[in-house]
């Protein structure tokens, strides 16, 4: 009777095969992003301080928060020095935290930042720019106010577009140094954005003024993008202290 041969796999060829697919596969798994207990805290205390739900004033103890957040209190006081840094708290006399104040005459401060950063930036984006980029950001500037038809909705994507715009902004800047001036800007900007929030006239009016920076950035003209951004900022600046004039009791941020 003839034999049959059969040939066994060779183990350490097998093993090093089963190794090298679970390696692999691995690899092909994006790693799961860690946000730390601080990180946690200083995100939560940052959206709530830019939205609006811990307003101008409101006092920060240590341990109310640490409670209210679920973090304990050594990575709480680190979220909170992040948020100084920031300028949205500040020591409060005796003890605690309390959130920054934004009056009046800060306001015309920060817009007088704004102006020299962002009438700068907007100059260098008109030489540095990819066209095709701002091209694009054109055609949906032209639909923004079709947007603000359509509730809370359509006005969270026009704010959407418009954080689109900067970030084109600071991409063709391309310098790390205004980059982190702007944001630091826009972080104090989004306090006083609220006061347009539910202003059609006005919002239609702003992407008006985007779109014409946008077209001096896309033709490479530098001084009409300087311009346009210093038109901009004048209408949004009388828009915010009208609405205050208006509203004396609203928050101003």
């Amino acid at each position: 009777m003839a034999s049959v041969y059969t040939e066994t796999p060779k183990a350490g060829i097998t093993g090093s095969t089963d190794a090298a697919a679970a390696a692999a596969a691995a690899a092909a798994v994006p790693p799961v992003a860690v946000v730390t207990a601080s990180e946690r805290a200083y995100r939560q205390l940052r959206d709530e301080i830019l939205d609006g739900v811990l307003a101008p004033g409101a006092g920060l103890l240590e341990v109310e928060q640490s409670d209210r957040i679920g973090v304990s209190r050594t990575p709480l006081r680190a979220a909170i020095a992040r948020l100084i840094a920031d300028g949205l708290v500040a020591g409060r006399a005796g003890r605690g935290f309390m959130v920054t104040e934004m009056s009046v005459d800060s306001i015309h401060e920060l817009y007088e930042l704004r102006r020299a950063l962002e009438e700068h930036a907007a100059r260098i984006a008109a030489t540095r720019r990819d066209p095709l980029v701002f091209l694009e950001l054109r055609e949906q500037f032209r639909a923004a106010p079709e947007l603000l038809l359509h509730g809370e909705a359509g006005l969270h994507r026009y704010y959407a577009l418009i954080d689109d715009f900067d970030d084109a902004l600071d991409a063709a800047v391309g310098n790390p140094f205004l980059v982190a001036a702007l944001a630091n800007v826009r972080t104090h900007l989004a306090r006083i954005r609220r006061l347009a929030r539910h202003n059609p006239a006005r919002l239609r009016a702003a992407a008006a003024e985007h779109l014409l920076i946008i077209e001096a950035i896309v033709s490479g003209d530098t001084s009409l993008a300087a311009h346009a951004t210093h038109v901009h900022l004048h209408q949004s600046l009388s828009n915010v202290l009208a609405a205050l004039e208006a509203n004396p009791a609203a928050p101003v941020d």
